[in-house]
């Protein structure tokens, strides 16, 4: 793990301004050795200004000491080191003064500026001090290369420390900007891996839901039809025993179609090619990946082994087996349409007349089915229940989930669902789907 931005400024540990303790020790030992060769400087200072040893040696001191502080404000020694520099003390404080100021965070106009007055400065300076000396009549090169000397040690004293600390500071932004762009990246990596979570376990639900509702109205309908049935096989066991043998059958036939359709939907959950899948199991993938894998098959399975709107005159007939009044009216050219439509459609049906016999047993049931341009509609409408007798009373459980399980199928392929009682005391479902989910 990296530190960076505030992290950085809560893991400082030294002193005062130093992030570390070794930092706050370099400082002290370079402050250590430049007081001392400033204080050295200052005898001869003293001598040639007229002034107490002590003075010159203390003044050398204090200023060769300014290195303590030049992280905090290397300006301020830069300027220091440029002071004393016609006093010929400070070449310690001039060249790390220089190299931190260049070092530093601040604009490349002032990191020039002062680098140029103290290349200036020690420019005169050498320049005075080599025509002090041939007039002293000291051995010393040539009048006419002075200049030349004096040029070459103003930039030998500047020039280095400058580009080494532009050079240092250059690479401490790049690794610092890598340091920052790292952290950023795994703190993306962490909002997308609890995204990719938060995305799994809505797709776990979706295909919770859908699952539910498929169960919901397979199951609903069948056994629906099997209670109606039993119903009418108990009112007629004696009265018509050839009647009572025809509904035990359809009983039968609805218990079977029922436990098929049970099993395709179970099917669903488990995987074509399970034992192959174990043979040549790569490394597992990740969690988000397994849920969208197993919610995309699903939905596939479910699409293309659920139930068509060909089907339909067999799921009236169904009703009508019990004794139902029901009407199949169907509009339009009849085309093919995706699979999640036609079985939302049937479903939409389907689950319509199972209430029709759960909450309006005997009653006469309109089915309309409209093909048109771009959609499609349907309409489950049942008129009034007659008074209930002993065939039609067959105590049917009711969930509360059929019209929410509906709703949530419509809605889900972008379509309109409406439902509630007509004007006339029964009970109207309509939906429109459109032919391209």
């Amino acid at each position: 793990m990296t530190t960076t931005g505030d992290d950085r400024t809560t893991a400082m540990t030294g002193p005062w301004w130093w992030e570390r303790w070794r930092g706050a020790a370099l400082d002290a030992g370079l402050a250590a050795l430049s007081a001392a060769e400033c204080g050295a400087e200052g005898v001869a200072f003293a001598r040639d200004a007229g002034l107490p040893v002590p003075v010159g040696v203390g003044f050398g001191v204090l200023a060769g000491a300014a290195l303590l502080i030049r992280r905090r404000w290397p300006i301020a020694v830069v300027l220091i080191s440029i002071a004393i520099t016609p006093a010929q003390m400070g070449v310690l404080l001039t060249v790390v003064g220089l190299y931190t100021l260049a070092a530093s965070e601040l604009p490349r106009r002032i990191i020039g500026a002062l680098a140029g007055m103290s290349m200036a400065g020690t420019l005169i300076v050498a320049l005075v001090r080599a025509n002090q000396d041939m007039a002293e009549g000291s051995p010393s090169i040539g009048s006419e290369f002075i200049p030349f000397f004096a040029v070459t040690a103003a930039i030998g004293v500047t020039a280095p420390p400058v580009l080494l600390g532009l050079y240092v500071g250059a690479r401490r932004r790049l690794v610092e900007g890598m340091r920052e762009r790292a952290d950023s990246l795994e703190r993306e990596l962490q909002l997308l891996a609890e995204r990719a979570e938060e995305r799994a376990e809505w797709a776990r639900n979706e295909e919770r839901t859908r699952i539910a509702r498929e169960m919901h109205d397979v199951v609903a309908h069948r056994v629906s039809l099997m209670v109606v049935h039993a119903a009418a096989l108990q009112a007629v066991a004696r009265k018509d025993p050839e009647k009572a043998v025809k509904n035990a059958a359809l009983v039968g036939d609805m218990g079977r179609q029922a436990l098929t359709e049970l099993r395709e939907m179970l099917g669903v959950l488990r995987t074509g090619d399970g034992t192959k899948a174990k043979a040549e199991r790569p490394a597992e993938p990740p969690l988000a990946a397994v849920a969208f894998a197993a919610a995309a098959a699903a939905s596939r399975a479910v699409d293309e082994d659920g139930p068509c709107l060909a089907e339909l005159e067999e799921l009236v007939g169904q009703s009508r087996a019990t004794g139902m009044a029901v009407d199949l009216s169907v509009e339009g050219e009849a085309r093919d349409c995706s699979a999640e439509v036609e079985q939302t459609a049937y479903r939409v049906v389907q689950e319509a007349l199972t209430n029709v016999h759960k909450h309006a047993a005997g009653a006469k049931t309109h089915v309309r089915l409209a093909y048109r341009s771009a959609e499609i509609a349907m309409q489950v409408e049942n008129e009034p229940p007659p008074e209930a007798d002993a065939s039609s009373d067959a105590r049917l459980p009711s969930g509360g989930n059929g019209l929410v399980g509906m709703r949530e199928r419509v809605m889900g392929l972008g379509g309109v669902f409406v439902s509630g009682p007509t004007d006339g005391g029964g009970f109207r479902v309509s939906a429109v789907l459109p032919a391209a989910a």
